[in-house]
């Protein structure tokens, strides 16, 4: 299918194109836009509402500013396709999120005005300061731009850099996009403090006014303006108290404003551009806008695949047979169950209560699961408070984004050692998202900390049984259970609970020639692998070892006493991963053995489908025959005369 732009976007291929048109015509590239994101996403996929609810702005920040001169930096990226789209990856836009495409996040590498590569949220501020500050120092007139979400803004972090921000005497514009949603809707005192700003913009208008009519006055400006500061100040107090927060930070503060109002967008950042110091510009938008299903069910259409654009019919796979679920859903479905049989198990995520499923137990059971907005570090000390009066806490966060919460994992939780169950979704490769949102490194990062347990379900019913036992009142450890994006392996996953021993694998094949070494989900990958290796006359064996911290020594001495060839396979870097345990045990007991580690590369992985990236990656069924056939290639060739 054909995907062609308007009459006006088509020969839109930098803002340099943009700003030859008049600000009438702007209405109209708008809704060229809005309406090729449309086409492309509802064919291609990828982020869908974000994008449509900053069409306006993102038209007016190009038009006005001078990019990418003037650094603009979008906070985690999502809403970046309008952005993309008019500065010269209109044509290419059809590969987004695609294998060797381009990114569906802003990419320093791929673009110059990609000033600052994303993919988590609330880094934007720190970013669009530090630039700031650099301009200042070197002399130069740019200006810098961060755009924030009010979810972002929820993060310590985005407070953080306003806090140096308002101090730092940089010429800086925060732009704050108040749509009320993040992925799910936003929580919190900060959204209740933001609608209350958007609904009573009384004190606003009036600063406006008093503002203007001061600055005309003749012969008086320069005391006109400082009257009109003083009056401000009193107004303050006086017509509403909202502005406070952001004032309080040292910060102008501006709006709210209607984010799909192009001309008063335009007008207001020309304003703003010859305003220093800086300032907060307040507009409230819809996520979806322009699409009405969208604008209805924001979290629905987030991302949600390949669509008909006419009747909003999401295409889904048809299946003759049942299928697996999802393992975010085994979670979600599974700590409900043990929450009905627990009274004690509490859950905790960091806004991605839909992502990870946890949805189902907070809709039931609203006053025991908890989101607490975009605040990582908060849900993982938040659990550890919990965990210290008794409470089995299921703390469920993206395996990429614990990275954020590292030190709150070490201190507030394995060095008082409380019995935290932390699941990690995403963990390993996650398709069309990318390096940002792949979960590389979890193995590596948690396996140097003291009393953590580190589990890895091989399917549905080992994440069952793995979550059945963390809870058990005889754990008493940091209990980690890592598991992959996407579907499993078994369609009647409904099992009944068994306890595992903790530290335990199990044989799941003997054989004779190698042995083979899993650790979660990839195990499926290794039984694929055997069945075709079998038909060759290659007979490995297939251990799965369940967990990597405390890793099960009885077990590898059974192996290492019977093989001298053996092949690890994981979902996790190779680099101090699952693999680089087998070896620390193999060095630590001087065994002699050919071993070879198959899991994620030491380097960045790029985006495309997972079938694309484990293929990239040399892990999936043909590798793990591959690197078998070639650590036995003696054998065979015996064999084969």
């Amino acid at each position: 299918m054909e995907i062609t732009p308007g009459l006006l976007l088509k020969n839109i291929n930098s803002p340099a194109d943009l700003k030859k048109l008049s600000r009438a015509q702007l209405h109209q590239v708008c809704d060229e836009l809005r309406h090729y994101i449309i086409d492309v996403v509802s064919v291609h996929g990828g982020h869908f509402a974000a994008s449509l609810g900053v069409v306006e702005l993102t038209v007016a920040l190009h038009y006005i500013y001078n990019t990418p001169y003037d650094q603009l930096v979008w906070d985690v990226g999502h809403q970046a396709y309008g952005h993309k789209i008019l500065t010269g990856r209109r044509d290419v836009f059809i590969t987004n999120r695609k294998y060797n495409g381009i990114s569906g996040f802003p990419k320093r590498s791929e673009s110059e005005y990609d000033t600052f590569g994303v993919g988590h949220s609330s880094t934007s501020i720190s970013a669009a300061l530090g630039m700031a500050i650099a301009a200042k120092y070197k002399g130069e007139n740019r200006k810098s731009v961060a755009v924030i979400g009010d979810g972002s803004m929820t993060a310590g972090m985005a407070f953080e850099a306003m806090n140096h921000a308002g101090v730092a005497d940089s010429d800086l514009l925060v732009i704050l996009n108040d749509n009320g949603i993040g992925i799910d809707p936003n929580v919190g005192a900060l959204k209740e403090y933001l609608t209350d700003i958007s609904t009573s913009p009384t004190y606003n208008k009036v600063r406006d006014e008093v503002w203007n009519l001061m600055g005309k006055l003749p012969a008086g400006k320069n005391f006109g303006r400082d009257m009109a500061s003083k009056l401000e100040a009193s107004l303050k107090g006086i017509v509403n108290k909202s502005s406070n927060l952001f004032e309080s930070l040292k910060f102008r503060y501006f709006g709210p404003i209607d984010g799909h109002n192009i001309t008063k967008l335009v007008d207001t950042l020309q304003d703003l551009k010859n305003i220093p110091g800086p300032k907060l510009l307040h507009i409230i938008t819809v996520k979806g806008k322009g699409y009405e299903l969208a604008e209805k069910n924001q979290t629905k259409w987030h991302a949600p695949g390949l669509f008909d654009k006419v009747t909003g019919e999401i295409f889904k796979k048809k299946f003759d047979t049942p299928q697996p679920p999802k393992y975010q859903d085994v979670f979600g479905y599974t700590v409900l169950e043990l929450a009905e049989k627990n009274d004690k198990i509490l859950a905790v995520t960091p806004a991605m209560a839909s992502g990870s499923s946890l949805k189902f137990m907070m809709d039931k059971m609203p006053h025991r699961a908890f989101d607490v907005g975009i605040c990582e570090q908060h849900a993982v000390t938040l659990s550890a408070g919990l965990a210290t009066q008794g409470m089995k806490v299921f703390c469920n966060i993206y395996s990429s984004f614990m990275q954020r919460a590292y030190d709150q994992v070490v201190h507030d939780v394995a060095i008082q050692k409380l019995p935290v169950i932390f699941c990690l979704d995403r963990a390993g490769l996650v398709g069309e998202d990318g390096p940002t949102h792949h979960g590389c490194y979890d193995i590596s990062y948690f396996r140097c900390i003291p009393n953590m347990i580190i589990s890895a379900p091989m399917n549905e019913k080992e994440l069952r049984n793995l979550m059945y036992t963390a809870q058990l009142d005889s754990n008493k450890n940091p209990f980690v259970i890592r598991y992959p994006r996407g579907e499993g392996v078994m369609p009647e996953w409904k099992t009944k609970f068994e306890e595992i021993q903790i530290g335990k694998g199990r044989k799941i094949k003997d054989g004779r020639d190698i042995a083979i070494l899993s650790f979660g989900h990839p195990g499926n990958f290794a039984t694929t692998a055997i069945r075709e290796l079998r038909t060759e006359g290659i007979d490995p064996a297939h251990y799965d070892l369940r967990f990597v911290k405390p890793i099960d020594e009885d077990l590898l001495h059974e192996v290492f006493g019977k093989y001298n060839k053996i092949l690890t396979v994981e979902d996790g870097t190779v680099v101090g991963g699952f693999g680089s345990a087998i070896m620390e045990f193999m060095a630590q007991h001087n065994y002699k053995v050919d071993i070879k580690i198959l899991g994620i590369p030491d380097h960045l992985v790029e985006h495309g489908s997972l079938k694309e990236l484990y293929r990239e990656s040399e892990y999936d069924a043909k590798a793990i025959a591959e690197a078998v056939r070639v650590l036995l290639k003696e054998k065979i060739h015996v064999m084969q005369q």
